[in-house]
């Protein structure tokens, strides 16, 4: 893994920087890595170092990393000079909807697709998906995909006008529910105690739709790196990330691997 230094912009090229085309549509996604797909959705606003820093954990946790770029400048770190720009204006893109309750954001359709053209390329048992803050709740619609069957939800923050709205369409999130029972599989969330962007009232809007097949994880703030240029505890897994052993975060995280492993590869 490259040094990580938090204060420069990652240039990312230890990944592979495809145009890939699905359902007429072309996106930037970064590859690395080998073995079963995984795939990592970033935060607001956009592919940040820290975001990179745990997409290159995945990999080598032996995984291939599929990161698609959904919205801002890759590789810039989080509150540089545009960062308001790149919130006000996916918030208004058509491909989110990230004021709308019992509603699905389009570009899930895109992801899924995704995740179906890494399964084919990858093979293994499945695709594992990660989603946080902005996309937190994306790799729940991805589960519409038959070869998710690792899903992971960091943070979920949509919709952002309700604490307690699920940003998945109804008909779809009973769809979801029946093959998390039909195939038996589980739904992973973490988030902060403190946490204002993603609060108690989301975890507890999941778990009563989902029941004992929502496995949330909820961190005190004091587990959040203290030095993190967001002051409120939110990103589990990239900004507010202690990077040293025993930490609650990094602990978080290689439960996060484990879960991948579990599923992707063990079969388990």
């Amino acid at each position: 893994m490259p040094p990580f230094d938090p204060e420069k912009r990652d240039p990312l090229t230890d990944f592979e920087r495809r145009e890939i085309t699905l359902m007429g549509k072309t996106k930037r996604v970064y590859v690395a890595g080998k073995g079963p797909a995984v795939i990592v959705m970033s935060e607001m606003p956009g592919i940040s170092p820290y975001v990179a820093r745990f997409a290159r954990w995945v990999c080598d946790a032996g995984f291939t990393v599929y990161m698609p770029s959904l919205f801002g400048r890759d590789g810039v770190m989080p509150g540089v000079p545009g960062t308001m720009v790149t919130l006000a204006r996916t918030c208004i893109s058509r491909e989110f909807r990230a004021f709308a309750a019992n509603a699905s954001s389009p570009v899930t359709r895109w992801l899924r697709a995704l995740a179906a053209h890494a399964h084919s390329e990858c093979g293994g048992h499945g695709v594992g998906a990660i989603g946080m803050c902005f996309t937190g709740n994306f790799a729940l619609n991805m589960m519409l995909e038959k070869s998710v069957i690792a899903p992971v939800l960091s943070q979920p923050s949509l919709p952002m006008n309700d604490a307690a709205g699920l940003a998945i369409d109804p008909e779809e999130l009973a769809r979801v529910k029946q093959r998390l029972e039909d195939d038996d599989l589980t739904v992973r969330a973490y988030r902060f105690e403190g946490d204002t962007f993603c609060p108690a009232a989301k975890f507890a809007a999941y778990e009563n739709a989902l029941g004992d097949r929502f496995v949330g994880t909820v961190l005190p703030d004091s587990a959040a790196n203290p030095d993190a240029p967001l002051k409120t505890p939110h990103s589990v897994v990239t900004l507010h990330l202690i990077d040293e052993a025993g930490q609650p975060t990094v602990q978080a995280r290689d439960e996060i691997l484990g879960f991948f492993r579990a599923r992707l590869i063990d079969g388990v």
